[in-house]
């Protein structure tokens, strides 16, 4: 990966930064596991198993109180 897709963490309100939470955590995964072959295989093992759903929604949630920081949680 070699273009740069992500400029800042400045979003304009707090879905605009959840939505950027999410995509930092997919690219995550795709930085890991850069083959989208690999992925689409390993996908049927996490999508329904429910320790795998919650650990996701950790990695998210994290990347989101990081967004939030950086936005100052929205306050003006």
């Amino acid at each position: 990966m070699s273009h740069i897709w992500l400029e800042s963490l400045i979003t304009e309100n707090a879905q605009q930064g959840f939505e950027l939470a999410m995509k930092l955590s997919r690219m995550g995964v795709k930085y890991t596991q850069p083959s989208d072959e690999v992925r689409g295989k390993l996908r049927s093992a996490y999508e329904e198993n429910a320790d795998s759903l919650i650990a996701t929604s950790q990695v998210v949630a994290i990347n989101f109180q990081t967004v939030s920081a950086a936005n100052n949680y929205w306050r003006s």
